[in-house]
């Protein structure tokens, strides 16, 4: 008798995956206490472990490296901030002034004219 129920467990491990061997824990512990629970309580303890779930699901989706539909849509959302941005800078007056002070690279720089000497000033007396 003692080796069948050795073998016992080891059949659990390999009937199910460990999500089968969760949920039965889950129905179990449930079954165990159910006539214990109040309707309202089971509600209550339903909504936790969905809300549990979901932060699961939220810190896996976290994890997972970006897909290419996920670059699509970064791609298109920048190319609109650059459409707005470059709408933005030439509605400003700022930037207008600023790009008619530039002058163009090609055009050839004057010397700087030598300075004169200055006479000292004679003390005021």
């Amino acid at each position: 008798m003692a080796k069948d129920q050795k073998k016992s467990p080891k059949k659990n491990k390999k009937r199910g995956s460990r999500s089968d061997q969760d949920r039965s824990a889950v129905d179990q512990a449930f079954q165990t206490a159910g006539a214990q629970l109040r309707p309202d309580r089971a509600q209550e303890i339903a909504d936790e472990l969905s809300a549990a779930a979901q932060r699961v699901r939220d810190v896996v989706e976290d994890v997972l490296p970006a897909t290419s539909e996920d670059l699509k849509r970064l791609e298109a959302r920048l190319a609109v901030i650059e459409r707005r941005l470059a709408a933005m800078e030439r509605a400003t007056p700022a930037a207008a002034s600023r790009a008619a002070a530039k002058k163009p690279a090609s055009a050839p720089r004057k010397k700087a004219a030598p300075r004169k000497k200055v006479a000292p000033r004679k003390p005021a007396s």
